[in-house]
C-alpha cells in the first residue's frame, strides 16, 4: 500500500538548508528522470502517483503552495534522486579530471587531512603520540571521572566537558591505535593495546554512572558538536551517549511492571504480525513476548550495562581502515560499508582483550533481522550452523546473553538491535548531511517506522517504541514541558 511507504515532504527536499533557496539540480533531475511525485488529498481520501514532471509543466511552485494536496517523495523516488544526484556528481569530478587545462590539478586530500576531517583536528596529534603517551592520556581522564564521581558532582558545566573530553579522546585513541595493530600479530597485537583497553573499560564504566545520574542531554550533544570538530567521531560520541543513556532508561522502564504489562496486553494487535513473519514455525497462538526476547523482557546487568556501552563507543572503528572511502564522498560501494564491519570485528576480537560482547556489537550492529540490506558476519556464520545442523531453527527473537547467540539459539543480540536504532536515528538527524537537510526528531522516528518496520523487518518494533518514549520524555525535559 502506498500509504504505508516511507515519504518525504518535497519541500524539505528541495530547499537548501538554512533557508538558502531551491535545490534546482534536484528539479533537474526530477524532471529528466520522470520520477513520481506521491499527492495525498487527505479531506477526500485520494492518494496519486503523478510524475513531477507533469506537475511542474502546471505549475513551477505547487510544491511550495499550501492547500488541499500534500505533495511527498517515496522512498524509491528519494532514493533515485540522490543516486543520481550522486552519479551526475562523481561525472563531474572524472570528466573534469580527464580535460586538459593550464591550470595545475588539485592535490587529492591525503589520508591525514582525511583524519582530520573525519576525527577532528586533534586525531593527528594522538596518532604521533607514543603508546605510552596514549596511554598516561587515559588514565589521567579515568582518574578525573573517578574524582567527579566520588564527589557526587552535580555541576552540570563540569560534568558535561568531563564527558564530552573524555568519550572524545577515548575514541580517537581506540581507532588510532586500533589502526596501528591492524598488520600485528594477534597476540603482539594484544600485549601493545591492553592497557589501552583497561583504561577505555575503566573510562566508560564510570562516564556511564556518571550519565545515568546526570542526563544533560541537550547540553552535552551542544557540546560535541563544538568540542568534536570530526564527523565521524561526532557521530561516535553522540551515538555512544545516546546508547548508554538509553540503556539506563531501558533498565528504569522495565523495571515497573506496568511497562511490561502494557507491552504485553498490546502484543497481539501491534506485534504479533511482525514477529510471526519472523518465526513462521512457531504457530501464532503460542507466539508471545517470551518468543520475541529470550527469558523475557528484564534489567540490564550492571556487568552487561558496562561490556555493551564499550561496543557501542568503538562500534565504526573499522571506519579508520578506509577513511578515504568513507569520507571521501565518492559512490555508494556495498563492498567498503561492509567491510568496514567486517574489519572492526575482526580487529576488536583478534587483536585486543576487549569483552566478546563488545566485538559482537561491532560485527552485528547492521543485521537488520536478516533483511538483505542488512550484512555482517553473524548471518554467514548461521547459514554455515543451519547447513550442518539438520532442521536448525530459531525460537527467539532476541537473546541477552552471550552464549545464547553464539550457539544461534536466536535471530539477534539485544544490544545489537538497540545499537542499530540509535546509529540509524542519527545518522537521519545528524546536523552536517551532505545531501539533504537532517530530519527532525518526529520526522526521523516517523521514517524508521515506515521503512525499517512496515515495509521491511529491519528495527525491533518494542525497542523502537521504547526508544520513542525516550526521545519523547527527553525532549520534553529540554524545553520543560
Amino acid at each position: 500500500m502506498l500509504e504505508k511507504e516511507a515519504t518525504i515532504p518535497l519541500s524539505k527536499v528541495l530547499l537548501l538548508p538554512n533557508g538558502k533557496g531551491i535545490n534546482k539540480a534536484y528539479i533537474d533531475i526530477l524532471l529528466s528522470e520522470e520520477i513520481p511525485v506521491f499527492c495525498v488529498n487527505h479531506s477526500e481520501h485520494i492518494h496519486r502517483l503523478i510524475p513531477f514532471k507533469q506537475l511542474y509543466a502546471n505549475d513551477v511552485s505547487f510544491w511550495q503552495k499550501e492547500g488541499v494536496w500534500e505533495h511527498h517523495l517515496t522512498g524509491y523516488g528519494l532514493n533515485k534522486l540522490e543516486e543520481t544526484a550522486r552519479a551526475i556528481v562523481n561525472s563531474r569530478l572524472h570528466q573534469k579530471k580527464e580535460e586538459k587545462t593550464d591550470k595545475p590539478e588539485p592535490e587529492p586530500k591525503s589520508e591525514e587531512a582525511m583524519l582530520e576531517e573525519a576525527f577532528g583536528s586533534g586525531y593527528n596529534d594522538i596518532v604521533k603520540m607514543t603508546k605510552e603517551e596514549k596511554v598516561e592520556r587515559l588514565s589521567k581522564e579515568s582518574i578525573w571521572l573517578n574524582e567527579l564521581l566520588i564527589k557526587k558532582s552535580r555541576d552540570q558545566i563540569v560534568i558535561t566537558e568531563a564527558l564530552t573530553n573524555t568519550t572524545k579522546d577515548t575514541a580517537m585513541i581506540n581507532h588510532a591505535i586500533l589502526k596501528e595493530i591492524i598488520f600485528f600479530a594477534d597476540d603482539q597485537a594484544k600485549a601493545y593495546s591492553h592497557d589501552v583497553v583497561v583504561y577505555t573499560s575503566e573510562i566508560v564504566r564510570t562516564s556511564a554512572r556518571l550519565l545515568s545520574k546526570n542526563v544533560f542531554r541537550d547540553e552535552l550533544m551542544r557540546t560535541i558538536a563544538e568540542k568534536s570538530k570530526g564527523t565521524v567521531l561526532q557521530h561516535i560520541t553522540r551515538v555512544y551517549l545516546n546508547g548508554v543513556a538509553f540503556l539506563a532508561y531501558f533498565n528504569n522502564m522495565i523495571s515497573s511492571s506496568s511497562t511490561i504489562m502494557k507491552i504485553r496486553n498490546s502484543f497481539t494487535l501491534k506485534y504479533r504480525k511482525f514477529y510471526q513473519a519472523l518465526l513462521p514455525h512457531i504457530d501464532s497462538y503460542n507466539l508471545g513476548l517470551d518468543q520475541v526476547f529470550m527469558g523475557g523482557l528484564r534489567v540490564i546487568s550492571p556487568e552487561m550495562f558496562f561490556k555493551w556501552s564499550v561496543g557501542f563507543l568503538i562500534h565504526d572503528v573499522g571506519k579508520a581502515a578506509d577513511i578515504q572511502y568513507h569520507e571521501g564522498g565518492g559512490a555508494y560501494d556495498r563492498t567498503k560499508v561492509v567491510n568496514h564491519v567486517m574489519v572492526g570485528y575482526n580487529s576488536i576480537s583478534q587483536k585486543t582483550n576487549y569483552p566478546k560482547e563488545s566485538a559482537l556489537i561491532v560485527g552485528y550492529h547492521h543485521e537488520y533481522y536478516g533483511d538483505p540490506d542488512g550484512y555482517g558476519p553473524y548471518r554467514d556464520d548461521l547459514q554455515e550452523y543451519k547447513s550442518s545442523v539438520a532442521d536448525a531453527k530459531q525460537d527467539f527473537c532476541i537473546t541477552y546473553e552471550l552464549e545464547s547467540i553464539l550457539e544461534f539459539k536466536a535471530l539477534s543480540y539485544f544490544p545489537a538491535k538497540v545499537l542499530e536504532i540509535i546509529d540509524v536515528y542519527d545518522a537521519l538527524t545528524d546536523p552536517r548531511r551532505v545531501y539533504r537537510k537532517p530530519l527532525t526528531s518526529e520526522e526521523a522516528l516517523d521514517l524508521i517506522s515506515k521503512e525499517f518496520i512496515i515495509k521491511h523487518h529491519k528495527i525491533d518494533p518494542i525497542l523502537f517504541d521504547i526508544f520513542i518514549d525516550f526521545v519523547h520524555d527527553n525532549n520534553r525535559a529540554e524545553t520543560g514541558a
